[in-house]
């Protein structure tokens, strides 16, 4: 039950599906925790589900870098220290085509997914304490391509460049960098998709996504929090600008 014991840790994407229960591993675990969001209105449903003086909540936009600054500042100012950065705010955008993908809808995702991680890096890594870890949420599209998810894939992609330069120019100060690769996670994001790409049928479309898992099933976002908290914890202190897939064999079919 310690083993992040006295570690404080930074969650983007806090009222996620992910984001809330790595946020209850972490705590049973001994950490402090800072949960970012900024979806106001998810932030006080999630307040219900900590009764913990070892949280706290943060409104805040991971696209901008006064909002990254913000929480950074509010973080050290609560809790003393950051351990853990664990980026993992990242929205899915819209399935079409790349030659009919709005143009609105893209720069919204690349600032979100990939300047929002590389926001974070650029301010949060160096106050972090030497030693400390950072997670990085991709996907299996950030090892894949999947029609009409383009500017999904691609800023998963992308992100995975953003942890192996981390990864590379934060290992003097032993600061591990890593991304995970989650298949598809039984949440709301998944439900979006699934109604984006057929609203009629949205359980077609998670039948379709199923049929390519081994394991024959979604992720549960527990299992997903689970992998980061052994990427936060002391146990995965030699590994470093690696990419960790948990999608029930997905890529391997």
């Amino acid at each position: 039950m310690n083993r992040l014991k006295d570690k404080v840790a930074v969650i983007t994407g806090g009222t996620g599906g992910i984001g809330l229960a790595t946020a209850k591993l972490f705590i049973e675990q001994g950490a402090k925790v800072v949960l970012v969001d900024n979806n106001p209105e998810a932030i006080e449903e999630s307040r219900a589900n900590f009764s913990d003086k070892n949280v706290t909540f943060f409104q805040a936009d991971v696209s901008k870098k006064e909002d990254n600054i913000k929480f950074l500042n509010h973080a050290l100012k609560t809790y003393g220290k950051i351990d853990i950065f664990f980026a993992n705010a990242g929205i899915e955008g819209t399935s079409s085509p790349i030659s009919e993908y709005p143009e609105d809808i893209f720069d919204t995702v690349v600032a979100v997914n990939l300047k929002g991680v590389w926001l974070g890096c650029q301010h949060i890594i160096p106050k972090m304490e030497e030693g400390g870890s950072v997670i990085i949420t991709s996907s299996v599209a950030g090892l894949k391509g999947f029609a009409g998810l383009g500017a999904y894939v691609a800023t998963k992609h992308a992100i995975v460049g953003v942890m192996k330069v981390a990864a590379a120019e934060n290992a003097v100060r032993k600061i591990r960098v890593n991304t995970i690769h989650p298949g598809p996670v039984d949440n709301n994001m998944m439900r979006r998709i699934e109604s984006d790409m057929s609203p009629d049928s949205p359980d077609a479309v998670k039948d379709g996504f199923t049929s390519t898992v081994p394991f024959g099933r979604y992720a549960t976002s527990k299992e997903i929090g689970e992998i980061a908290l052994f990427l936060a914890s002391d146990e995965s202190k030699y590994i470093t600008g690696c990419t960790h897939l948990i999608d029930g064999g997905m890529l391997n079919a």
